[in-house]
């Protein structure tokens, strides 16, 4: 049994003794083992299975015995979409979008995005650390071990690279893994109005041999939509990131269709992420490219959208949904992952264990992981415990956490 579980001969530096394990793997709902023991050598997992499977007593096979008294282990939770690096704020949008202001008059008045632009430029690589890591303390406090943060604020060379550049050394400041996103093609910026090619020129000539030469990006991103860029457009930035060698993904059918599923799918993306416009045969294309769904309901929510993503759609194709905050100053100001869970359930009709399945292994595929969010021998350490002996639990709750504690592999 040791060599079939991947055993070596020495102690293991720990183990969870005595716990519910939602390891999301397997066919049993969340993956649950009810009786379970989690052993970690090196910071990676090389036991997760019933107690009874054990092959020696705890004591025997690990330096550190902790007994969790039923308690609940998940993967660490995974934020796969969020805009945490940014400067200054925009509580006056929000009161004008109360006071009957849409979200697309307000861009085309020089707010939105822009806005952001202008304070993101003006602070300094320090100040975005430094404002970053007060929101980042609220997703650790929740149980997150990984992370993913976009550019798309800065729009020049030096801008978008500094964003980049504050987003990797959060990873020095916290036990946390980050993956970076260039997101260029966000908006238009001031000095090319009425030059959206132009601009994407700039894009696909500078900014990405720029940030791929110095390593600063793992995936790249664009906003397809009507105030952002055209598929066309979009393309063009798709075709260069590939030629570079990174991964794509796309903000795609939030607030129209113009068929960036299709596409983002055609290039065998990462994700698509919104989607409250895509129509159910876009899903098809989603599912067939194994490109990963991913529902973000605090914009939903904020922007005070009525038209839902096609759950049901996405379901029957066979589309991995995933569950993101999309934490940004503008339309969903969320550092809750455990809200967006709820959101899903209560305002898009997933149920907990695809909430939880989205901050855990969907999450983890939406960023190109394979190496984290199920709990399997070979693969990293990174945990959340909870106080709660049932992984619904966790979709359940509004505003009450039950993180115990997060144990982090630091396996970088």
């Amino acid at each position: 049994m040791a060599a079939e579980q991947g055993y070596t001969e020495l102690m293991w530096d720990k183990i969870y003794i005595n716990a519910a394990l939602a390891t999301m793997d397997g066919d049993a709902p969340y993956g649950l083992i009810e009786h379970g023991a989690l052993g970690i050598e090196n910071g990676i997992i090389c036991f997760a299975g019933a107690m009874a499977s054990l092959p020696d007593q705890p004591g025997g096979l690990a330096c550190e015995v902790i007994d969790l008294e039923g308690d609940l282990i998940t993967p660490g939770l995974i934020d796969c979409h969020t805009h945490l690096i940014f400067g200054g704020n925009r509580a006056g949008e929000f009161e004008a979008r109360l006071l009957g202001k849409s979200y697309e008059e307000i861009a085309r008045a020089g707010g939105g995005i822009v806005s952001t632009v202008r304070a993101t430029r003006d602070a300094s690589e320090d100040s975005l650390v430094e404002t970053a890591l007060q929101r980042l303390d609220a997703f650790i406090g929740e149980g997150v071990t990984t992370i993913e943060i976009k550019s798309g604020y800065g729009l020049t060379v030096a801008d978008e690279l500094k964003m980049l550049r504050a987003a990797k050394r959060l990873e020095r400041e916290r036990f946390i893994r980050v993956q970076t996103t260039l997101l260029a093609a966000h908006a238009v910026p001031p000095e090319f109005t009425g030059n959206a090619d132009g601009y994407i020129d700039l894009v696909c000539n500078e900014i990405l041999p720029a940030a791929a030469a110095e390593g600063l990006a793992d995936a790249v991103d664009g906003f397809c939509e009507g105030i952002g860029f055209s598929p066309a457009q979009i393309e063009r930035v798709f075709t260069v990131a590939q030629d570079l060698g990174l991964p794509v993904k796309l903000h795609a059918e939030q607030l129209s269709d113009l068929g960036g599923a299709r596409l983002v799918a055609k290039h065998r993306g990462l994700s698509a992420d919104h989607l409250e416009y895509l129509s159910p045969e876009d899903a098809l294309a989603l599912a067939e490219a194994g490109t990963v769904a991913v529902m973000l309901p605090g914009a939903f929510y904020y922007l005070r959208e009525t038209k839902l993503p096609p759950i049901a759609a996405l379901r029957a194709a066979g589309v991995e949904m995933a569950v993101a905050t999309d934490c940004n100053p503008g339309t969903s100001p969320m550092t809750s992952l455990l809200l967006a869970m709820n959101m899903c359930c209560t305002l898009f009709q997933m149920t907990p264990e695809e909430a939880l399945a989205g901050v855990t292994r969907n999450g983890a595929r939406a960023l190109g992981l394979t190496d984290c969010g199920v709990l399997k021998p070979g693969l990293r350490a990174d945990l959340a415990i909870w106080d709660t002996q049932h992984p619904s639990s966790l979709a359940y709750h509004i505003g009450h956490n039950l993180l115990k504690m997060r144990d982090f592999s630091d396996a970088r």
